[in-house]
């Protein structure tokens, strides 16, 4: 069992800027894959980015060059440092952390951001 723990998130204006934290209960090494999901308002689930246990990244299209996912490995904690914000980025924030075999997929609770124009 992986238990997470966001924070973060909050109100800023269009081109701001504001960095998620992720804190896992176990040890990164238990881990193979954190990340970040969204979901807007009416709108379905959509993967941000993720990051491996070698430390791959994967971003969605709609925040390449904007959005950084790192870990630290020492504080069992994934960031995602957000920039250039624009107001369709509004949506709850969901870490999650895939652990075990076979793999399990854990979720945070969510953290509110949002983008005003």
């Amino acid at each position: 069992q992986v238990q997470l723990v966001e924070s973060g998130g909050g109100l800023v204006q269009d081109g701001g800027s504001l960095r998620l934290s992720c804190a896992a209960s176990a040890s990164m090494t238990s881990i193979t894959v954190m990340g970040w999901y969204r979901q807007a308002p009416g709108k379905q689930r959509e993967s941000v980015a993720y990051i491996t246990s070698s430390g791959s990244t994967n971003y969605a299209d709609s925040v390449k060059g904007r959005f950084t996912i790192s870990r630290a490995d020492a504080k069992n904690t994934v960031y995602l440092q957000m920039n250039s914000l624009k107001p369709e980025d509004t949506a709850v924030y969901y870490c999650h952390a895939d652990a075990g075999i076979p793999a399990a997929r854990y979720w945070g609770q969510g953290t509110q951001v949002t983008v005003s124009s």
